[in-house]
């Protein structure tokens, strides 16, 4: 090489120094709850919490199942990125929830969590979620105080309806469908089970009916004779339990054992909704009703994903919050994508305030579910609900009624 084309090499070698020099130092976004850095070579990491095992673990794997195909759905990718996604099972109870909500808070590389399945899971472990500045979606919480704006957590978000329409649903049904005004109810001290079956008596009341009898059981107990003794004593025409699946299945069959409440029509909600109940229940079942979602209101899309669901899984959904499910994860999927900052080193910075925000902005989202919009409170679910009714061939084949028998006018 001359000293001539030296010197020009020289020249563009300061040249471009130069440039780097004077370019403006890359800063991070600014983010009042903190921004979180995914490594050039890291995957955007997701975490779940549901209960997945025990009695009550198909509600859990139902949804969990939604967001493993809506993460098929994106290639397995976000902004190039692999989606990584693991979880806690939370044991549909105050101690699963604070348990798991505290092993998913310490860490920091998580970037959201959808759960939990039981609302009682997000009141002991919300705080814990929220403090670690997640951002929280859940496809099956539906206890009305989460969403209370005295009372919800910050970075809180639910897909799955608030309790206070299933539980106006389940209570029209009974006036006017039904045509009974007498009732009794029994809860298991959850926040689920205690405010679905509160909004159900104060609207059964609303509409010119009486409450005769409300029970509170445990959800680990097995004898319920004695509390169906003292209900049947009230003389109700109907039973309304909205509790979950070990425990309501033992109602079932034990309320055909009591006189006074053995030939009474027998209601729970989308708790029980489950393969499992059928078999828990057996043929105590047959011919009871649950509210829950309405499937056959659901978008068009609603095909696909159960087709998809087939072909993965070789069997139906498991319980009622799958599209629920799928929803939150692609709720969550656009956020990340509308607040994600690259960086020149390759790396991804997303701030976690910027990325509640994110999600609480939703408004007229395409879901399975139907259009999403979330309201300032974290009410984001466009919720339908219907009553179903169990046929033999439910508990035979332990799968859920597909059609609804009864939704409120449109």
């Amino acid at each position: 090489m001359n000293a001539r084309n030296t010197l020009v090499v020289l020249s563009l070698a300061l040249v471009a120094l130069i440039a780097i020099a004077c370019a403006p130092a890359f800063t991070p976004p600014a983010d009042a709850v903190g921004t979180l850095k995914v490594g050039a070579n890291e995957p955007i990491h997701l975490t779940w919490m549901f209960v997945v095992t025990g009695e009550d673990g198909t509600l859990g794997v139902d949804s969990r199942r939604g967001i493993e195909i809506a993460i098929d759905d994106k290639g397995g990718k976000l902004l190039d990125r692999a989606i990584k996604l693991d979880g806690q099972d939370s044991g549909c109870n105050a101690e699963g929830g604070q348990a798991a909500a505290a092993k998913l808070a310490a860490d920091a590389t998580v970037v959201g969590v959808i759960g939990s399945s039981c609302s009682s899971e997000m009141r002991a472990g919300g705080p814990a979620l929220s403090k670690a500045g997640f951002t929280i979606i859940s496809p099956s919480n539906t206890a009305p105080d989460l969403t209370d704006p005295a009372k919800r957590v910050a970075g809180y978000f639910r897909t799955a309806h608030n309790d206070t329409i299933q539980g106006a649903v389940a209570a029209q049904f009974v006036l006017t469908q039904l045509k009974l005004k007498n009732v009794a109810t029994i809860h298991d001290g959850s926040p689920y089970a205690e405010g679905l079956a509160n909004v159900f008596a104060a609207n059964i009341e609303k509409g010119g009916g009486k409450v005769v009898a409300k029970e509170a059981v445990s959800p680990t107990d097995k004898e319920f004779k004695p509390v169906l003794t003292k209900i049947a004593a009230a003389k109700p025409e109907m039973l309304f339990y909205p509790i979950f699946i070990s425990a309501g299945s033992l109602i079932t069959k034990q309320a055909k054992e009591v006189p006074g409440v053995d030939k009474i029509p027998l209601m729970a909600a989308d708790g029980t909704f489950s393969g499992d109940f059928y078999k828990g229940a057996g043929t105590a079942a047959v011919g009871m009703y649950q509210s829950s979602p309405d499937f056959s209101a659901f978008a068009a899309g609603y095909k696909t994903f159960l087709d998809k669901h087939q072909k993965k899984y070789n069997e139906k959904p498991l319980s009622a919050f799958h599209a629920h499910a799928y929803d939150a994860a692609n709720v969550i999927f656009a956020a990340i994508e509308k607040v994600a900052v690259k960086g020149p080193d390759g790396a991804l910075y997303i701030g976690r305030q910027a990325l509640r925000d994110a999600v609480a902005a939703t408004k007229d989202f395409n879901g399975i579910t139907g259009k999403l919009t979330c309201d300032p409170n974290g009410d984001c679910g466009a919720p339908v609900i219907a009553v179903y009714q169990v046929t033999a061939d439910n508990v035979s084949k332990a799968t859920t009624p597909e059609k609804p028998f009864w939704a409120p006018p449109k």
